[in-house]
């Protein structure tokens, strides 16, 4: 594959021997700047990312962010009531990349979205497909294939370059085989996994050249540090294998009880107890991450680890601004749309049953309302009000009755008698069980596929339907 030298930007500056050159990178973003906070202790966060990039900095060596691309949207289509909210949110993070000195990025098919006039006028450093920049001693390669990327390696080292991250929108599977016939490049990064749903943890293998995935949705960092001490080659420093399997073991052992945080009805005692255990035991993995591997002055070497930002992670306040700002103006600008140009639900027909909300339930069935009043699902929708998400399209979904069906909820200033995840969420529109009860049932135990709707991978990570089920059955209801 023949490239051109134009294609090549520079940056002539001399690698330091002194300190390393710290990378970040993030890919995959998906156009999150925060959690959604429907589950506790969930990781995330552009100031939370902005906080530990500032942090090295500190140091005083060069240290770089790289977004691998597909940041700035979740969807390739977005439906018109939704445009003002996305298109809001994407320049909250371009503004948030820039407050935190994004050094460069590379687009993804997602990052058009909202169309390639809109992506270009965000003003952010980016990196064509077929290009690379050197930073620092170190080439960070933009190509679509991961021999595209081989090919441009010897133009790089005469750029200067000592190190050669390659970034290829390829799954992280698909590189992984395909980095074993590599020769010239370090490390790979995957900027397209197989779907939304398959970066959901960070993965790091191979040999010579490695291989990485990062977290998707914003939710954890790749951090690469480069010891260019000596000319030539720059290797990858072993690990000390008694530390790598500690922090394994606490890996594991995080997941295991951050899940039972979220477990459901647990008491705010027992919440706290397992908060404060689940804390320690992050303190503790950081502790140990961050803990100095002893770098040799003879050769060049490269480290890389992954940074979960997880909840009590701090935040850096110049780029929280972006967020809140972002918080405020997107719920004024859904509800302005729903007030001018919102539809209303359609109402039920005998094809499509609709939905008559709790209080038609309740009537004929007491004992099934008295236990649903004890799980949190009546306050779903309060649950929004007092993060100031109610009017957020990414969240009121989930916390309404019937969203979009029909007498549901169509708009967001139409929520009136729909504020709760009520009985019919889960077995179904009633109107024609309530004309007639004896004809026409309802879906009388539901499974996970009912669940999953709103109970998926990125707003309940930790669910598992049969604990939950057990939280909210009772006498009359299931028990």
């Amino acid at each position: 594959m023949v490239l051109l030298a134009g294609c090549v930007t520079r940056e002539a500056r001399a690698p330091s021997s002194a300190k390393p050159v710290t990378l970040f990178f993030t890919s995959e973003v998906r156009g999150y700047i925060g959690p959604c906070g429907c589950s506790e202790n969930m990781r995330g966060g552009v100031s939370r990312a902005a906080f530990q990039v500032a942090e090295a900095r500190k140091t005083g060596g060069p240290a770089h962010l790289v977004d691998c691309g597909d940041g700035l949207f979740g969807d390739a289509v977005i439906p018109e009531e939704a445009v003002a909210q996305q298109e809001r949110k994407a320049k909250a993070l371009a503004d948030a990349w820039k407050a935190m000195g994004l050094t460069l990025r590379t687009a993804g098919p997602l990052d058009d979205a909202r169309g390639v006039p809109f992506h270009e006028a965000l003003g952010l450093p980016e990196l064509k497909s077929g290009t690379f920049k050197v930073l620092d001693g170190v080439a960070i390669v933009s190509a679509p294939t991961l021999a595209a990327a081989a090919a441009l390696v010897p133009q790089a080292t005469k750029e200067g370059a000592r190190f050669v991250v390659a970034v290829v929108p390829a799954p992280y599977e698909q590189l992984l085989r395909e980095a074993m016939d590599v020769r010239g490049i370090g490390l790979v990064v995957s900027s397209k996994s197989r779907d939304a749903f398959a970066a959901e943890q960070n993965r790091l293998a191979g040999g010579v050249t490695k291989v990485a995935q990062v977290q998707s949705k914003g939710r954890s960092l790749l951090k690469v540090s480069v010891n260019l001490r000596t000319d030539g080659g720059v290797e990858w420093l072993r690990g000390d294998g008694e530390r790598d399997r500690e922090l394994y073991a606490l890996d594991e052992r995080v997941e295991l009880v951050r899940g039972q945080v979220n477990e459901p009805m647990l008491s705010d005692e027992m919440k706290a107890l397992r908060k404060a255990k689940l804390e320690e035991l992050i303190a503790r993995r950081e502790a140990l991450a961050a803990t100095p591997v002893v770098v040799p002055n003879d050769r060049s070497t490269v480290t890389a680890r992954f940074v979960p930002l997880e909840s009590t992670f701090p935040k850096d306040p110049a780029v929280q601004v972006f967020e809140k700002a972002y918080d405020v103006d997107v719920g004024l600008l859904n509800l302005a749309y729903a007030k001018e140009k919102g539809v209303s639900c359609p109402p039920a027909t005998e094809e499509k049953p609709g939905f008559v909300g709790t209080a038609a339930c309740a009537k004929c069935h007491g004992d099934a309302e008295t236990v649903w009043k004890t799980t949190r699902h009546p306050r779903a929708y309060a649950s929004l009000q007092v993060v100031g998400k109610e009017n957020h399209l990414d969240c009121v979904g989930c916390h309404v009755t019937g969203w979009k069906q029909p007498q549901g909820v169509c708009r967001i200033d139409e929520t009136e008698g729909r504020r709760e995840v009520s009985c019919e969420s889960c077995h179904g529109p009633g109107s024609a069980h309530v004309v007639a009860p004896l004809k026409t049932g309802v879906l009388k135990k539901p499974d996970a596929s009912t669940c999953v709707v709103c109970h998926d991978r990125e707003n309940s990570p930790q669910f598992d339907f049969d604990a939950y089920r057990a939280k909210i059955v009772g006498k009359g209801h299931g028990g």
